[in-house]
């Protein structure tokens, strides 16, 4: 109980550094594969070279091309102009609420969110490169077609029913993203030649990052080094406040250490003291009156409340503390008396 706060605090800290040293890792390790990934051109050799390596399949290449739908693509709800391969519909709440100490602090949640997808390829000069599962995809861009908010009006009942429920909606804001046909972009994962001939890029089977980014691969390494630097410096400010903690949790169990053992001298000096005050008092021949009721060997040292008896050694009264050995009164509490 005496270090709960440091460690909660330190517990806090370190899952925050965990995280940001993953983060760190993730995106030092997706930089070099990137790096790695052989870029090539969708042409007529692709399939050629695809169907060359073991289990008709590179493991990580990065590809670029133009976004066409397999079958009729999707419309756009606000924008009937505007046609893609995968639609994202989100509604959002915003809400004031009110915090546990009193505050009212803005707040939000998404009520209903959609993706509709159809199947497309990247294409370039006629030969086509189906993409498989591109949801599964860690960074997938899309154009924003709509983002609008819709404020609430409150009425006076409204504002009534808010203060006492501790919330109220600010608005609804409604969004559509798209990824638009005719868009070019750059395809990083697995090539997979299947056995009706087409060749698909999907999600690497060995859990490397797969990426749908309108990027060129220089910006797309530049992005995630940033992300890379700004978890460093992330991971050596919460590595800093764990050593602090942990150094206040250190400091701390040195203190109570040193208080206990320093209790523990005092304690031992006590004893000492008693042991060499009953041998003064036995080398002067106790009498019978002066002696342990209970031991017959030590001074009396106890006495008892509230029947007033100094009957007792300090060794005896450890182990008698519900009733007086002469009068059997209960006892509620136990002094130190000298007998002289």
């Amino acid at each position: 109980m005496e270090y709960i706060a440091e460690t909660i605090a330190l517990g806090v800290d370190s899952l925050i550094l965990a995280t940001c040293i993953k983060q760190y890792y993730k995106n030092k390790n997706a930089m070099a594969m990137i790096q790695g990934a052989p870029y090539l051109e969708i042409n007529k050799d692709l399939k050629e070279i695809v169907g060359t390596h073991p289990e008709t399949k590179l493991s990580y290449v990065s590809i670029r091309g133009t976004v066409k739908a397999l079958g009729n693509p999707i419309i756009s709800n606000s924008n009937p102009n505007v046609t893609g391969v995968i639609q994202l519909l989100r509604i959002k709440e915003h809400v004031i609420q009110r915090s546990s100490t009193g505050f009212w602090a803005d707040s939000e949640r998404v009520i209903q969110e959609v993706h509709n997808v159809m199947p497309f390829s990247l294409e370039t000069k006629g030969i086509r490169i189906e993409v498989c599962d591109p949801l599964a995809a860690d960074v997938l861009d899309m154009d924003v077609i709509t983002d609008q908010f819709h404020p609430t009006v409150p009425s006076v009942i409204d504002h009534i029913w808010s203060f006492f429920a501790g919330v109220r909606q600010r608005g609804v804001q409604s969004t559509e993203k798209m990824l638009r046909t005719g868009t070019t972009i750059t395809g990083i994962g697995e090539l997979v030649a299947g056995k009706d001939g087409v060749i698909k890029l999907q999600p690497p089977s060995n859990g490397a990052p797969f990426y749908l980014t309108n990027m060129q691969v220089t910006s797309l390494i530049k992005k995630l080094d940033g992300s890379k630097k700004n978890y460093k410096l992330l991971c050596i400010v919460f590595g800093t406040i764990g050593i602090i903690l942990a150094g206040f949790i250190i400091r701390k169990y040195l203190r109570i250490k040193r208080k206990k053992k320093e209790t523990e001298i005092q304690k031992s000096l006590l004893e000492a003291s008693r042991r060499e005050r009953r041998r003064i008092m036995r080398e002067g021949d106790l009498t019978e009156n002066q002696l342990c009721v209970v031991c017959k060997t030590n001074p009396k040292e106890i006495i008892l409340l509230p029947c007033g008896h100094v009957c007792l050694c300090e060794d005896c009264s450890i182990d008698i503390s519900e009733k007086c050995p002469v009068c059997r009164t209960s006892i509620n509490t136990k002094n130190v008396a000298y007998v002289i």
